[in-house]
């Protein structure tokens, strides 16, 4: 009997179209302002061969008509079902990894506040591994090219100003899965207290971009392979152990400081507490 390449479990990386242009090989400069001069835009931490291999890493989605893509059709319902709901607001927050805001998807698992003032190498950390989540995601969507699933269904969307982009995207893997997951996985590094939490919202993450329509299961499941994968490949980057370092001495400093978080860590919580009982 044939095994399918998608076990029962949640996976957990789509493509910011900035992100996708941070990766590229020249960096665009970014304006200060106050005739300042510019500074280069974040770049990831990996180049080259160094990125994890997406379309090696990622077996075939699901076949028209397979049992696994009956399984991802039927998630998408339980998922489309939420719309209008405060888990479908929240799936819309979660899809904006736009700088400095995206800082702080985080912050209320974490329990700090991130930002490039206070902790200046927490905040390099994130930007910087989500240029590299999401390039690792990338051949696999250039290869497969799959639909999303609100170009099948002809449901709406969390973030319809970005549909013609994802139109243009391919659906498997989730690129902002990718970049959740491997955020889970090096926040848990820095904060192992917080871990449980952490983990918990690098899984609901994944499972926004289940509600807000832009992805299937099996593009949400594999895409959290290619997170841990890339997390693996970072820690062979000196640049990104010294960050690693950095960012959990701010860390303690930050506990012993406290500051405000950015959310409404409240809402946030009773929001995601609506999932998908079929995506664990």
């Amino acid at each position: 009997m044939s095994r399918s390449p998608f076990p029962l479990r949640l996976g957990a990386a789509s493509v910011l179209a900035a992100a996708l242009a941070a990766c590229a090989s020249t960096p665009a400069p970014v304006a200060r302002g106050h005739g300042a001069p510019a500074e280069p835009a974040p770049t990831g931490y990996l180049q080259g061969a160094a990125i994890p291999d997406s379309q090696a890493l990622s077996p075939p989605p699901p076949a028209p008509g397979s049992a696994w893509a009956a399984l991802d059709e039927a998630i998408a319902r339980q998922a489309t079902a939420l719309r209008g709901s405060a888990r479908f607001a929240q799936a819309g927050a979660d899809a904006d990894l736009r700088f400095p805001a995206g800082a702080g998807q985080f912050s209320c698992a974490l329990g700090v506040a991130v930002d490039s003032e206070h902790t200046p190498a927490l905040y390099r950390l994130l930007q910087r591994s989500l240029i590299d989540a999401s390039a690792a995601t990338r051949a696999a969507k250039n290869h497969y090219r799959r639909p999303r699933p609100f170009m099948v269904n002809g449901q709406p969307t969390c973030t319809p100003d970005d549909e013609p982009h994802l139109r243009g995207s391919g659906s498997y893997p989730s690129g902002h899965t990718a970049i959740g997951w491997a955020w889970a996985l090096i926040l848990s590094e820095i904060a192992p207290e917080r871990a449980t939490a952490l983990l918990e919202r690098g899984r609901n993450y994944g499972q926004s971009r289940l509600v807000c329509n832009v992805h299937w299961y099996s593009d949400v499941q594999q895409a959290q392979t290619l997170g841990a994968a890339t997390v693996a490949r970072l820690h062979d980057n000196p640049g990104f152990v010294a960050d690693l370092g950095a960012a959990r001495r701010e860390l303690a400093a930050a506990r012993v400081h406290p500051r405000p978080l950015p959310r409404d860590c409240a809402a946030e919580a009773a929001a995601l507490a609506t999932g998908l009982p079929d995506a664990r």
